[in-house]
């Protein structure tokens, strides 16, 4: 293919504008996939996004993409794009090894995940594996395993987690399309630390296999630059899988439908705190004026607090009992070998009784009933994503604070993954130093395209971010 002037450098390129460059045979998957290894090669020592890459295996994927392409027969709607999956996620030849060193570090796995199988066959071109912390426990990402993965807008901070490789890696653009998981937050916290895009969708739309540890919490989903590129990814992600048991609506909606003229006829509720969360005000400023913003564009916005009481108790209880099912399948031996935070949750796991598990599930219900009869009279609900601002990497909490445990500064994502809704974080500015801020947009059950088009209309009125040179 001949490399005719480009709309923009090959590292800002969107998944959308390099299929259309594709299309015109003016790039070839060749080039950019080159391209994003390369910067993979230069940026990763420094960030630690990626804990395997396959170099070889990626640009033969590549030469096969170009040969479709030059003969007008690509093979899926993302054929040639550079996408990454994260390491809790069982990929064909690649190992998983689930940020743990119990892992087995000579068995690539022989048969992909759905969601893997899903985009592969959609044609996007794997370029590796990223970070995560030990079986994704907590809300930021470093594990034993692999070190410490850092924020690309000051190597100090922490990206967020446990999705926290995909996230630095979307910022910087290293691949288009990044698959993360969600099961209290672990999508939307590094979209928020890290300017990017990413939706938990609501929960059955997209297949897993094997089940996560915390079962029904679990949410797989995009995390790209924008929210049309990850429209295109879900578009793929959400086919239908029989090895997953909780199959959800299977009435999957047309991701890549355009957005309205307007949100005129919306009906929006803001709430700045949930009633009970003490927000920055840098972050609570820069907030308020994206839900302008969403005024603006015809939504009528009514402040509302509170929302529900908090569900930190029920939450924990489902959490600290999924971690010490993990636990419990390793040998005594393995122990030493992992992070003592993940240790203590589950040791508070083991000694939760069957009758306050059973209650948990109970209040989860109630939780879901009670927003689902909430979104019976508002179209989305809108909250900052995260309450502070990235802290100190290597950290499971902010060290100048009082927090105990990674959920008491996540206020505003896990309940959601209790209720299973639609929830996105779209980067809606930088704090007072120049971090990026998450504005995170939550819809009923089965109404996820009402968050993405919010999202796609709000973002085209805010400024895109991107992080400084890494230094």
């Amino acid at each position: 293919m001949k490399h005719h002037n480009l709309p923009t450098q090959l590292s800002e390129l969107t998944a959308h504008q390099a299929l259309d460059l594709f299309r015109r045979h003016e790039l070839s998957p060749i080039e950019l996939t080159r391209d994003c290894l390369a910067r993979i090669d230069d940026m990763n020592p420094s960030i630690n996004a990626f804990v395997h890459v396959v170099h070889d295996e990626a640009m033969k994927t590549a030469q096969e993409s170009e040969t479709r392409w030059m003969n007008g027969s690509p093979c899926g709607p993302l054929d040639g794009v550079p996408t990454t999956i994260k390491d809790l996620t069982l990929t064909r030849d690649m190992p998983t090894r689930y940020g743990s060193a119990t892992s087995d570090a000579e068995a690539p796995n022989t048969t992909d995940a759905p969601v893997a199988g899903h985009l592969r066959n959609a044609g996007a071109i794997f370029l590796g594996k990223t970070a995560s912390p030990e079986f994704g426990w907590k809300g930021v990402t470093d594990n034993p395993l692999h070190g410490v993965t850092r924020n690309p807008w000051d190597l100090s901070l922490t990206p967020g987690g446990s999705s926290g490789g995909a996230g630095a890696a979307a910022a910087l653009n290293l691949g288009m399309l990044h698959q993360g998981s969600d099961a209290g937050g672990s999508i939307r916290i590094p979209c928020s630390f890290t300017g990017t895009f990413g939706l938990k969708p609501t929960f059955g739309w997209i297949p897993q296999w094997p089940s996560s540890a915390m079962s029904t919490l679990s949410h797989l989903g995009p995390m790209t630059r924008t929210a049309a590129d990850s429209a295109l990814m879900l578009a793929s992600m959400t086919q239908p899988d029989a090895r997953d048991g909780f199959l959800g609506n299977p009435r999957c909606p047309d991701w890549n439908a355009p957005p309205p003229r307007s949100l005129e006829g919306w009906r929006i509720a803001y709430s700045p705190t949930l009633g009970y969360v003490d927000v920055a005000d840098d972050i609570r400023r820069r907030v308020d004026e994206a839900v302008m913003q969403l005024a603006m564009l015809g939504a009528e916005i009514i402040e509302i607090e509170p929302v529900f009481s908090c569900p930190l108790d029920t939450f924990n209880t489902l959490w600290f009992a999924g971690a010490t099912q993990v636990v419990e399948k390793l040998a005594k031996n393995q122990l030493n070998e992992m992070d003592p935070g993940f240790l203590d949750i589950a040791e508070r796991g083991s000694k939760i009784s069957l009758a306050r598990y059973l209650e948990a599930g109970r209040e989860r219900t109630a939780l879901t009933a009670h927003m689902q009869a909430f979104h019976q009279k508002w179209d989305l609900l809108v909250t900052p994503t995260l309450p502070l601002s990235p802290f100190a990497a290597g950290f499971n909490v902010p060290p100048d604070g009082d927090h105990q445990d990674w959920m008491e500064w996540t206020p505003f994502s896990y309940p959601f993954n209790l209720t299973q809704q639609p929830a996105a974080s779209l980067p809606c500015g930088l704090d007072d130093t120049g971090l990026p801020v998450g504005l995170q947009l939550i819809g009923a059950k089965f109404e996820d395209m009402k968050v993405m088009h919010a999202a796609m209309l709000l973002e085209a009125r805010l400024p895109r971010l991107s992080p400084p040179p890494l230094r």
